[in-house]
């Protein structure tokens, strides 16, 4: 619940000389089960996508065709990754902010999330979101989670 535990993970990757093949399976390459999958494409130049939080939601983000760049902010810390490669995807936990930017033209991202769409787990304003994180780091079920 907390930057460091965004991370990284690199995904199986079969190489054939017919074409790569990659795959994610719940609870072995990611730590949820995935109840949502949903994309992003066509994102005009110079757009972000993301600008919220998840109370409960974890996903995995990834590039599966050209880049951009994922800014995340937990409260206290903020990091960005650069994501490029179809085998690898930057898992996100609850309670952090995310951006998307820096689309390059065609890229593909896929997001595998662990919960369906629910509107009342976004934080869709930042301010909002920093007043809560506080409190949860205030709160001694931050430090027991």
């Amino acid at each position: 619940m907390a930057l460091s535990d965004c991370v990284m993970i690199e995904l199986p990757k079969i190489s054939d000389p017919r074409g790569n093949l990659s795959f994610v399976e719940s609870f072995n390459h990611i730590p949820f089960e995935i109840k949502r999958v949903y994309y992003l494409y066509d994102v005009p130049g110079g757009e972000c996508r993301g600008g919220h939080a998840h109370k409960e939601l974890q996903q995995l983000i990834i590039a599966m065709n050209g880049s951009f760049d994922v800014f995340l902010d937990d409260g206290l810390i903020k990091k960005s990754f650069t994501l490029n490669r179809s085998y690898k995807g930057l898992y996100v936990s609850k309670m952090v902010w995310r951006e998307l930017k820096n689309f390059t033209s065609g890229a593909v991202c896929v997001v595998l999330a662990s919960e369906p769409y629910s509107e009342e787990d976004y934080y869709r304003n930042y301010e909002e979101f920093i007043v809560n994180v506080k409190k949860l780091y205030l709160s001694d079920t931050f430090f027991q989670v």
